[in-house]
């Protein structure tokens, strides 16, 4: 499935993501919702259960993927525990979306980057989020 101006993914939630670049990276932050899931929604100050896979823009293998590990991650969203760019990408989606995000540095890690993970200052991300429970 695509959008405009983002990377093609497969839609199928809990699948292991593929990701195919084209172009350039979109301006600003940018999320598309690939699968609408029927759960409850998750809201600012929830702990969301995700499963995820992190790229950099263009880049062939994930910097970060809870896939890659099979190990979901959870965590407080809308609250500053995770970068800008998920804080605001997430409340609003419900349990069993699969969700295609772009997020521009200043939403990620800025012109710094995260340099151990291979992200550099300035980079796009992209990310397959599934979301799997929110309380």
């Amino acid at each position: 499935m695509t959008a405009e101006g983002m990377p093609r993914v497969n839609a199928d939630f809990g699948a292991y993501p593929t990701v195919e670049f084209e172009g350039e990276a979109p301006a600003g932050l940018k999320v598309v919702e690939l699968v609408e899931g029927d759960g409850p929604l998750v809201r600012k100050g929830d702990t969301v259960t995700v499963n995820y896979h992190g790229l950099v823009w263009g880049s062939d293998s994930p910097f970060d993927s809870s896939f890659d590990r099979h190990q979901p991650a959870s965590f407080a969203i809308g609250v500053g525990q995770v970068i800008k760019g998920w804080d605001q990408s997430l409340p609003g989606h419900n349990v069993g979306s699969r969700i295609l995000v772009s997020i521009p540095s200043q939403y990620g890690y800025g012109p710094q980057g995260m340099p151990q993970a291979g992200i550099g200052g300035g980079d796009t991300l992209v990310f397959v989020i599934d979301i799997i429970s929110t309380r």
